[in-house]
């Protein structure tokens, strides 16, 4: 037997040496994908929701009907989802990583189901003509999203839903004169406050 042949590599080894390393390596990135943050949310993005906010704040306290003033927000609630859309697509190019990461994609998934939640009650409250709880289920509701999305971002960000979920269940107990100051309160006041903390520490 010619030992040339016992020593000589099958011209297979390396086509599979290659897709194993590819395997690895792929892993490697999906675990990596799976353990970092999220730092896609857009600090001055929030600030610019919150000072939208403040400013439906005051245009829906001076509505004469709850018609008026739901669709207020309603509004306000498309121009913050089209701010929101626009400055984490801007952010995460800046940082160099994908809109719909690993982490991105678990934020977004995570924050859908409670907002879908608050628009399904909102019709149920109304139908009920209990359109005074719909301010504190709202906040409650966005806060919970905002807290189970945040899981896979910075701290900041499920510290600023556990505030929205305080201010929820303290809005829904108070008189309904007061809706309107807590909902300035959550969606104006602390998305500015978390928008310039998220800015600083997380780079804009």
């Amino acid at each position: 037997m010619d030992p040339m042949r016992l020593v000589q590599p099958s011209p297979e080894q390396p086509p599979a040496l290659h897709e194993r390393a590819i395997d690895n390596l792929r892993y490697i990135r999906e675990t990596m994908e799976r353990a970092t943050a999220f730092t896609g949310i857009p600090g001055w993005g929030q600030v610019a929701i919150g000072a939208t906010a403040l400013v439906a704040t005051i245009v829906a306290a001076n509505q004469s009907t709850f018609k008026g003033w739901v669709a207020v927000w309603m509004a306000e609630g498309l121009i913050s989802l089209l701010i929101a859309g626009w400055s984490m697509d801007r952010k995460a190019r800046a940082i160099g990583m994908p809109l719909m990461s690993g982490p991105g994609r678990k934020a977004v998934f995570s924050l859908s189901p409670p907002i879908v939640a608050g628009a399904l009650l909102t019709i149920v409250l109304v139908r009920a003509r209990l359109t005074s709880a719909i301010p504190g289920v709202w906040l409650l509701l966005y806060g919970t999203g905002v807290v189970t999305g945040g899981m896979f971002s910075v701290p900041a960000v499920p510290l600023m839903g556990l505030c929205f979920m305080l201010l929820g269940v303290v809005a829904v107990f108070v008189p309904p004169a007061y809706s309107d100051w807590f909902m300035g309160a959550g969606f104006g006041g602390l998305h500015l406050i978390f928008g310039v903390i998220i800015a600083r520490k997380y780079g804009g």
